[in-house]
C-alpha cells in the first residue's frame, strides 16, 4: 500500500481541514502523520513535532529574525530556524511515497522525504498578505513568506488552497492552485423551525484583529427580536473578558460561552437560526477569506449574514442563503440585522439545505484526492 505523510505545524486531533484529509486518505493508503499532540484517528503512525520555542529562547530568535529579515537573509532565517531543525531530527528515517505538507512552515520539510514530484502543499491561506494590516510585519515579513511559497510551494508537483481568490494571488508567485473550500462533512439534518426570538450564533478564535465587538454592538443597535451567541476560543483571555463585559451591558440576549468541541459544533449551532461572521477586511488575508465556519453554518442548515468580504459574499449571493452587510462597521451590521423576519430566515435556512450538498467537504475534497492519485502514478 503506498504511503502517505501528512504534515502540520498544528495540533492534528483539532485542526478541522487536518482531520478531513487524514478521513480522506485513511481507507486507502497506509497514513503517517507528522504534527503536534496525540495521534488523530485514522493514522497508521504519528510522529510528534516539536513545539516553537518559548519564552526567552523566542525572544532570542525574534530578534535574531529581525535582524536577518531587514538584512533579507531569507536563506539563513530558514537554515537556522531551531523549529526546523528540531521537526528535521524528528523525521529523520521516516519512509513515505507521497507528501502532504500543511502551510508553507510544514511544506521544507517534505523535500527531505519525497522528491518534489511525489510532493503536494496545501496552502490554507494567502501567506504573503497574512498581517499585512501591520506596515512592520507587510515591509519585512510579507516579502520573506512570499520567498518561502516561490521556494518551497512552487517546486511541489501541485498546490491546493481554500478559495479561488487566493489561487489567483498565487498564481503571481508561480503557482497554478487547485482550490479545496474549508468544507464540512455533509450532515443529516433537519431544517428546523425559526425560533422566536431569532437565535443568531458566532464560533471561532478570539482574536482582537477580528473585532468580535462589531456584532455584539450592533445586536445592542438592532431592535430586531434576536439573541446572540458567541462560541469563542479561549485564544486572549483578556479579549474574552472585555466582550463579556461589553455583552453584560448591553443586556441578557448577548452570552458569550466557552468553544464546543469539533464533534459537536455542527450540532450546536443547529439549534440556532443565523450564523454571522463579519470579519473586517484589515488584511489581505482577511478579504480574501472563506473560512470553516462559514460551511459549518450551512451544514447546521443556518442562514448566513457576513460583511462584504469577497469569497463569503459570493457564495451567500449565489446560494441565496443569506445576507451581504453594506459595510463592516456596527451600523451597517445593526441593518441587516433589522431586516430579520421569521419567513425570511425560514427561506434562508431552505436554502442553505439544497446547497448543504454541493457545498460539503465529500464533494470539496476531490481537489486533495485526485491530486495525489496523480502522485501515484
Amino acid at each position: 500500500m503506498t504511503r502517505l505523510l501528512i504534515i502540520s505545524f498544528s495540533n492534528l486531533s483539532t485542526d478541522a481541514r487536518l482531520l478531513r484529509q487524514i478521513d480522506a486518505f485513511s481507507d486507502s493508503y497506509e497514513l503517517i502523520t507528522a504534527g503536534w499532540g496525540p495521534a488523530p484517528a485514522g493514522a497508521t503512525h504519528h510522529i510528534v513535532l516539536p513545539q516553537p520555542p518559548s519564552g526567552r529562547s523566542r525572544q532570542l530568535r525574534m530578534l535574531i529574525e529581525s535582524l536577518l529579515l531587514r538584512l533579507r537573509a531569507y536563506r539563513l532565517i530558514h537554515a537556522t530556524s531551531p523549529l526546523h531543525r528540531a521537526a528535521r531530527q524528528a523525521l529523520r528515517g521516516v519512509q513515505a511515497d507521497i507528501v502532504l505538507a500543511n502551510d508553507i512552515d510544514a511544506a521544507p520539510l517534505a523535500y527531505q522525504i519525497a522528491p518534489a514530484r511525489r510532493v503536494h502543499v496545501d496552502l490554507h491561506e494567502y501567506f504573503p498578505g497574512l498581517h499585512d494590516d501591520n506596515p512592520c510585519w507587510a515591509r519585512l515579513r510579507g516579502p520573506y513568506n512570499a520567498w518561502l511559497v516561490r521556494r518551497f510551494a512552487a517546486p511541489a508537483a501541485s498546490t491546493t488552497t481554500v478559495a479561488e481568490e487566493i489561487a489567483e494571488r498565487y498564481r503571481a508567485l508561480g503557482l497554478s492552485s487547485g482550490v479545496v473550500v474549508n468544507a464540512s462533512r455533509l450532515r443529516d439534518l433537519p431544517v428546523r423551525p425559526v425560533s422566536q426570538p431569532i437565535r443568531l450564533v458566532h464560533s471561532g478564535a478570539a482574536l482582537q484583529g477580528r473585532h468580535l465587538e462589531t456584532m455584539i454592538e450592533a445586536v445592542g443597535m438592532s431592535t430586531a427580536d434576536i439573541e446572540f451567541t458567541l462560541h469563542l476560543m479561549p485564544n486572549d483571555p483578556a479579549y474574552i473578558d472585555r466582550l463579556r463585559a461589553r455583552a453584560r451591558e448591553i443586556g441578557p440576549r448577548i452570552r458569550v460561552l466557552p468553544p464546543v468541541p469539533h464533534a459537536e459544533l455542527v450540532d450546536t449551532l443547529a439549534t440556532h437560526d443565523v450564523g454571522i461572521h463579519i470579519l473586517p477586511a484589515t488584511s489581505t488575508n482577511n478579504r480574501l477569506a472563506l473560512p470553516n465556519k462559514f460551511f459549518d453554518f450551512i451544514q447546521a442548515r443556518l442562514g448566513v449574514i457576513v460583511g462584504p468580504t469577497p469569497a463569503m459574499a459570493g457564495l451567500v449571493e449565489r446560494h441565496g442563503f443569506g445576507e451581504v452587510a453594506s459595510g463592516f462597521t456596527a451600523e451597517d451590521v445593526a441593518r441587516a440585522l433589522d431586516s430579520l423576519t421569521p419567513a425570511k430566515v425560514a427561506e434562508w435556512k431552505e436554502r442553505a439545505d439544497r446547497a448543504a450538498d454541493y457545498l460539503s467537504s465529500e464533494r470539496q475534497i476531490e481537489g486533495w484526492t485526485d491530486a495525489i492519485a496523480r502522485l501515484r502514478s
